[in-house]
């Protein structure tokens, strides 16, 4: 964590872009001082300075929203950081996702991501619509939406075990969405369960590792 190379402005900060980990978004643009900086890489968690407080504030101490840093790298001259996070929500004091919500040029075709197709059933499941499947699974309740998870889950392996890949790649995608519909009804992100897969990395990598030291 060499820092020594960093070439802060005349004021002390230097400008810290905070991206998501997994999806790619930015997230924001703030400013970091020298302090600042040493939190972030110490605690792991974003630390930015407030121009206009003249304070240090570390994001999500207030709002819960934090941001769970996953790399800092400093451009090629020194005078900026990309700061690569898992956020625990929204980035920006409005709730939304991202403080870039204001377009001045569009997207003609946005990414696509399950966190915004989640964000989209949840859409579903606040205002539902007539004539729509998600509002329809939403109102009907957890048993249709599990008897469904489970259909299509058979539906999965049916594919699989004919070794068909198209039918299979088409039937996991029925799955994943009946899933994310079951995440929307009982409250969970898609940042918990890559939590909990990188969790598990982690322990599995662990084991693997104290394993081949066993064997020395």
């Amino acid at each position: 964590m060499d820092t020594s190379n960093l070439r802060f402005d005349e004021n002390g900060l230097i400008p810290a872009i905070v991206q998501d980990a997994d999806t790619g978004q930015v997230l924001t643009l703030a400013y970091m001082n020298a302090e600042s900086l040493a939190i972030t890489l110490e605690k792991r968690l974003t630390c930015f300075f407030s121009r206009s407080r003249q304070t240090l504030w570390l994001k999500g101490e207030t709002s819960g929203n934090y941001q769970h840093v996953v790399s800092c790298t400093a451009d090629c001259d020194g005078d900026a950081l990309l700061v690569r996070v898992h956020p625990d929500g929204p980035a920006c004091h409005l709730g939304t996702p991202s403080c870039f919500s204001d377009p001045i040029l569009p997207e003609e075709d946005p990414p696509f991501t399950l966190e915004g197709l989640l964000e989209l059933i949840r859409g579903r499941q606040r205002e539902k619509q007539e004539g729509s499947y998600t509002s329809y699974l939403f109102e009907k309740g957890l048993d249709k939406i599990l008897k469904k998870v489970g259909e299509e889950s058979t539906e999965v392996i049916i594919a699989g075990k004919a070794q068909d890949k198209a039918e299979t790649v088409y039937e996991l995608a029925d799955l994943t969405y009946h899933l994310l519909v079951l995440m929307a009804q009982a409250g969970i992100s898609v940042e918990e369960v890559r939590r909990e897969l990188a969790r598990r990395h982690v322990v599995d990598r662990k084991v693997k590792q104290e394993h081949m030291g066993g064997e020395g």
